[in-house]
């Protein structure tokens, strides 16, 4: 990996998910549902479902990368699971804030394909490696994103967890 970095600053955050938002309209989709894939995914829906006018938030929780660069070998939702008759004939919008590997966006939507009647994915950053090509895009970049939620360690250490230096 390179030591190439793009930083997204909480300002420039607020304009992806304001032109995101703007392209999922102009496109003429009008979501049931945003799925947020937490933790970076959390904040992009909450943008798109105000500017997109949807009330209806689910979020998923899958862990993948344990640290900078290091992943699980496939991520795994963890509990608890949306249950998919929510999603019962509804059109989904999936959110995350990077489509990288592109496993952790493909785990959700197949979650969801059979049952929804459309899913499409919004993404601030995607990569050119990615498993799934999001509908929505920001930006295109192979650089590692230091995203603003995320370049500060945690205040707080849980049991027997290891915080990167």
């Amino acid at each position: 990996m390179s030591d190439v970095r793009e930083n997204l600053t909480y300002e420039s955050f607020g304009v992806a998910v304001r032109e995101l938002a703007q392209a999922i309209a102009d496109d003429g989709y009008e979501p049931d549902i945003v799925l947020s894939i937490a933790r970076g995914g959390v904040f992009v829906a909450g943008g798109l479902a105000y500017a997109l006018n949807c009330k209806n938030i689910h979020l998923v929780n899958v862990e993948f990368y344990t640290g900078v660069g290091t992943t699980l070998e496939m991520p795994v939702m963890l509990a608890p699971v949306p249950n998919a008759i929510d999603f019962s004939q509804k059109k989904v919008l999936i959110t995350d804030d990077v489509a990288d590997t592109g496993k952790t966006l493909k785990l959700v939507r197949d979650f969801c394909l059979d049952t929804v009647a459309e899913v499409r994915s919004a993404v601030v950053y995607e990569k050119s490696h990615s498993l799934v090509k999001c509908e929505y895009v920001w930006k295109r970049t192979d650089d590692w994103i230091n995203f603003p939620w995320s370049v500060e360690p945690p205040l707080v250490r849980r049991a027997g967890q290891v915080l990167d230096a």
